[in-house]
This record gives structure tokens, C-alpha cells and sequence, in this order.
């Protein structure tokens, strides 16, 4: 049994993305929400948000006892990027590279 959330086209880069998601891999559902609760980092409410998703289509799709949930999978992978320019001196133009991403969260049951 798997359950999975994706949030798509998230306004932050996967790089800082993927530094969130390492904290959680393989950890409890308590044990990830708390983790991310008191993590720092912009890319933790959005990782929370997602995770919160996952749960509530495991409780939705299956019978599922959310204590022996964990997190299975958590992947920040690249999205679109936006190509902006910032003017410069000399009539010249700097491009500025404004980066999204994709986020997969994948919950599983741990065997008895």
C-alpha cells in the first residue's frame, strides 16, 4: 500500500528543496511532522503541506493504521525555470534564472 502527494510548479529551487527532504526520508509520520515543524527552512512548510496531503489520501484510498505510516519517498526534482534579464552597464544584460520544482512524497506501511 502506497500513498502519494505531488505538488507541482513550487516557486523555490530544488536544491534547497532536496536539503529538507533528506530530513525526513524513512522517518515515522509523528517523527517527519516534527522534524519539519521546527526545521528553519522556507521548503519546510511547503514539504508539510505535501506530506499532509499524502496522509489524507492514504486515510481516503485505504484502511490504513497512520501509526506504522513512514515516509517512503521524498523527491524534489526540477520543474520549470523562468528566464528573466537584469540590465546592466553598457547596454548589456545579466540573465537571472528563477527555478521551480517538483515535489513527490510517497508514504508506506512498515510490516508487522
Amino acid at each position: 500500500m502506497e500513498a502519494k502527494a505531488r505538488t507541482r510548479f513550487v516557486r523555490i529551487s530544488p536544491r534547497k528543496l532536496r536539503l529538507v527532504c533528506e530530513l525526513i526520508k524513512g522517518k515515522g509520520l509523528d517523527e517527519a511532522v516534527s522534524i519539519l515543524e521546527f526545521t528553519p527552512k522556507r521548503g519546510a512548510r511547503i514539504l508539510a503541506k505535501t506530506l499532509m496531503s499524502a496522509v489524507a489520501n492514504a486515510r481516503h484510498l485505504q484502511n490504513v493504521d497512520e501509526d506504522r505510516l513512514y515516509v517512503k519517498q521524498a523527491v524534489a526534482d526540477d520543474g520549470p525555470t523562468w528566464k528573466r534579464s537584469l540590465p546592466r552597464a553598457h547596454m548589456r544584460a545579466t540573465p537571472i534564472l528563477k527555478r521551480t520544482s517538483h515535489l513527490t512524497v510517497v508514504l508506506d506501511e512498515r510490516p508487522e
